[in-house]
C-alpha cells in the first residue's frame, strides 16, 4: 500500500473530487480525515470509506476560519499523534466577469481559495516539522498556469496565487523535509459539468481544447494526488503538476 500508516487531512472532501481523493488515499492505507462544512454528507463519505475497509473520520471545517483549523488539527494530533499529508482541495468559483464581479463575491473566493490553504499550511507546518516532515498538496487549476478564455478573472487570480504560494512554501520549508506541490486539472467530469454540457457549444469548447480529446476524471486527479502524497515523490517539491490531457502544452 502506497500510503500505509500515513495520516491525511483533506479539505472539501465530503463529496466530489475531495471525496474521490479521500477514498483513493484510504484504499492505499492512509487514515483519512474528511473535512468539510457539510457534516451529513461528510459522515456519509466516511461511512462509504469504512464499508470498503478504509480508515476515516469526519471533522467539521470552515477553511476561512483560523479557529476551525486550530481545532481540526488538534483533533488529528490527539487521535493520531501527527499529520503526514495535507490536501487543500476546498474551493469555490463564482462565475462573474471582472466587470460584473461583486465585491463580496470576490472576497468570498479569495477567502476560500487563497486564505483557506494559507491558514491550513500555517498550522500544519509545525505539526509536520515535529514529525520529521510531510507533504502538502494544493488543488490549483490550469487557470493557475495560463490565462483561460472560458474562465472568469477572479478564479484565475485565486488559482494563480495558490500556485506561487505552493512554490514559496516548498522552497522555504524543504529544510524541514516538508514538500509542497500543486495539481492543475483541466475541466473534470462531474455532474455539474454534465449540466454545463447540455449546451453543445460549451461541450465543444471544453473538449476541443484538450489534445487527448476527453475530460479529466476524478480518478485521474486523485491518482496524481496519491503520487505526490506517497514516498515515491520524496524528491518532488515545488512542482505544478498539470492533469489536463496536454491542454497547457498547446
Amino acid at each position: 500500500m502506497r500510503l500505509k500508516n500515513k495520516i491525511a487531512l483533506i479539505t472539501g472532501s465530503a463529496q466530489g473530487l475531495g471525496a474521490a481523493i479521500a477514498a483513493r488515499f484510504a484504499e492505499e492505507g492512509a487514515t483519512v480525515f474528511v473535512c468539510d462544512m457539510n457534516a451529513e454528507v461528510g459522515q456519509a463519505t466516511v461511512a462509504k470509506i469504512e464499508k470498503l475497509g478504509g480508515q476515516a473520520a469526519f471533522l467539521p471545517l470552515n477553511v476561512t476560519r483560523e479557529e476551525d483549523w486550530v481545532a481540526a488539527l488538534a483533533q488529528v494530533v490527539e487521535r493520531c499523534g501527527r499529520l503526514d499529508v495535507l490536501v487543500n482541495n476546498a474551493g469555490i468559483n463564482i462565475r462573474e466577469t471582472i466587470e460584473d464581479m461583486k465585491e463580496e463575491n470576490l472576497d468570498a473566493m479569495l477567502a476560500v481559495n487563497v486564505k483557506g490553504p494559507f491558514l491550513g499550511i500555517k498550522h500544519a507546518i509545525p505539526i509536520m516539522r515535529q514529525a520529521g516532515g510531510g507533504a502538502i498538496i494544493n488543488m490549483s487549476s490550469i487557470c493557475g498556469l495560463v490565462g483561460h478564455k472560458y474562465t472568469t478573472e477572479a478564479y484565475t487570480i485565486t488559482k494563480g496565487a495558490l500556485t506561487l504560494m505552493t512554490k514559496t512554501v516548498g522552497v522555504r520549508y524543504a529544510k524541514d523535509n516538508i514538500r509542497c506541490n500543486s495539481i492543475h486539472p483541466s475541466t473534470v467530469d462531474t455532474p455539474l459539468v454534465q449540466v454545463l454540457f447540455q449546451n453543445p457549444l460549451r461541450k465543444e469548447e471544453r473538449l476541443g481544447e484538450v489534445p487527448l480529446g476527453r475530460l479529466a476524471t476524478e480518478l485521474d486527479v486523485a491518482n496524481a494526488a496519491l503520487y505526490l502524497a506517497s514516498d515515491e515523490a520524496t524528491f518532488v517539491n515545488g512542482v505544478s503538476l498539470p492533469v489536463d490531457g496536454g491542454l497547457t502544452a498547446c
